[in-house]
């Protein structure tokens, strides 16, 4: 799988979505805070040291040169796990990602100072779940495109189920049924997935590169990141994904509403 291991720009704290999916835009600027999660989704663990230190009420924040915890936006949860920090290990609550910097927030205050080791450990079958129903969430999203046209119109995500917003004009219980008969056939054939980091003009080469209804990627962003699903699906993405779609495990879709006259949700959630 190629998550950019050589290293990836910075990514504006400003994610879009109108779809579940995130859309971190590169800048030309280096991160204060390394992003591992982008060098290799599957860290569990990880060594770092604190950079700046802030309180939020009661709580602390912690700012790290590297980081794995991925700090949320656009419909997929921040990371949640653990810091050791001087023999202290402190629940990690809150992830966010500010300017060049992504905060920890501790549950409770630490005895943190600038400069201190830490030792993070993300709290992995969360993490992998969310990587599992993101990947899930581009596989119906790609089925959904390639077979019936639709874009989509707004998503989001919680561990192991999602919801995603489509331009329908009407779903019935038959093609609910269709639809998800083609999403496990996709990944039942173990698609590889692959990040990169490509030009913007380069990016915007690919058809169908952006899938929301709207085009939210704003017009001086040099560098976009994209995911590819081989064979079945390629778009502008900045989430967390597995490297493979036979991890995603069977996906059921478990309802669908009308949200409007040509605004239609679909309800997944993925097997154990």
């Amino acid at each position: 799988m190629d998550e950019n291991r050589g290293g990836i720009a910075d990514f504006s704290a400003r994610p879009r979505l109108g779809a579940g999916f995130l859309f971190w835009f590169v800048s030309k600027d280096c991160a204060m805070t390394e992003l591992l999660y982008y060098q290799d989704a599957y860290i569990k663990e990880f060594d770092a040291v604190v950079t700046a230190v802030q309180m939020d009420g009661e709580h602390s924040q912690v700012a790290l040169n590297r980081t794995a915890f991925y700090p949320g936006g656009g419909g997929q949860p921040h990371d949640e796990g653990w810091l050791e920090i001087g023999g202290q290990r402190s629940p990690v609550s809150k992830v966010k990602k500010e300017g060049e910097q992504i905060w920890h927030t501790l549950a409770g205050q630490a005895d943190v100072t600038v400069g201190a080791g830490v030792r993070g450990e993300l709290d992995w079958e969360r993490r992998y779940k969310l990587m599992r129903t993101h990947t899930a969430m581009h596989i119906l999203c790609g089925v959904v495109w390639r077979d019936y046209g639709a874009s989509v119109t707004g998503g989001n995500m919680d561990p192991g189920q999602s919801r995603m917003d489509f331009e329908f004009a009407a779903l019935s219980r038959e093609l609910i049924t269709e639809i998800e008969a083609k999403c496990n056939a996709e990944i039942a054939a173990s698609h590889a997935i692959q990040a990169k980091i490509l030009p913007r003009a380069e990016a915007f080469e690919i058809p169908d590169l952006i899938r929301t209804k709207i085009n939210l990627l704003p017009a001086g962003i040099p560098e976009i990141r994209t995911l590819e699903i081989v064979g079945l699906d390629l778009q502008a993405d900045g989430g967390t994904h597995v490297a493979n779609t036979g991890e995603v495990g069977a996906m059921k879709i478990v309802d669908y509403k009308s949200k409007g006259a040509i605004n239609k949700r679909i309800y997944i959630e993925l097997g154990e």
